[in-house]
């Protein structure tokens, strides 16, 4: 009986172990990037560039994001890059407070934040890697006008955590680009000589 059941068992794990090899082929061939061992995501260029000031809040969290990945360094040129990070719309200048709810007398009880970007990335060519796309995230805040600092410290925190989400958002986006093509990084060996063909001599 111990037998069996220890047969069993192993039969079950190896079914469930070939099931998730499956789903993994399945979604690699559907384009999605399965993050990497260190839960990150892999980005598919050497080196990349990002258009945002060195003093934006997201330009600070995109970088360090990607250079704890690893795989992709961050140049301070679009020239010396191999994909360039264009924002189009900066989410600093982006945010958003509207009013969610009023109260029974008429006051505000509740407040929308809004935080957004829309951004593209290209390659050293020109080639377009990824259109115009729309990233935008909203999160509720109670307001209550007699505690205006928690407020504002509450606040706060939620841009930060939707500041948070949207790299995510990025570089989950970011690891789905296809190249154009790959950058050649190397120059030949050597020059290659063109080989002129021999002229074949006048018969007598």
């Amino acid at each position: 009986m111990t037998t069996s059941s220890s047969v069993s068992l192993l039969g079950g794990r190896a079914w469930r172990a070939m099931l998730a090899l499956g789903l993994a082929v399945l979604l690699s061939a559907c384009g999605f990037h399965l993050r990497g061992t260190n839960g990150s995501f892999m980005l598919p260029f050497a080196t990349m560039h990002i258009s945002l000031p060195d003093s934006s809040p997201l330009a600070i969290d995109l970088k360090r994001y990607i250079r704890a990945v690893g795989s992709t360094e961050i140049v301070d040129t679009k020239d010396a890059a191999d994909a360039e990070f264009e924002v189009i719309n900066d989410p600093e200048k982006n945010r958003t407070k509207t009013i969610l709810t009023l109260g029974s007398s008429g006051q505000v009880s509740q407040y929308q934040l809004g935080y957004s970007i829309v951004f593209r990335v290209t390659d050293k060519a020109g080639n377009q890697l990824l259109g115009p796309t729309t990233i935008s995230l909203v999160r509720p805040i109670n307001f209550n006008s007699a505690q205006l600092l928690a407020q504002e410290t509450e606040e706060a925190g939620l841009y930060r955590d939707m500041r948070n989400d949207m790299v995510q958002q990025i570089m989950r986006r970011l690891a789905a680009i296809k190249p154009v093509l790959p950058a050649m990084s190397v120059a030949p060996l050597a020059p290659v000589t063109p080989v002129t063909p021999a002229v074949p001599a006048e018969q007598k």
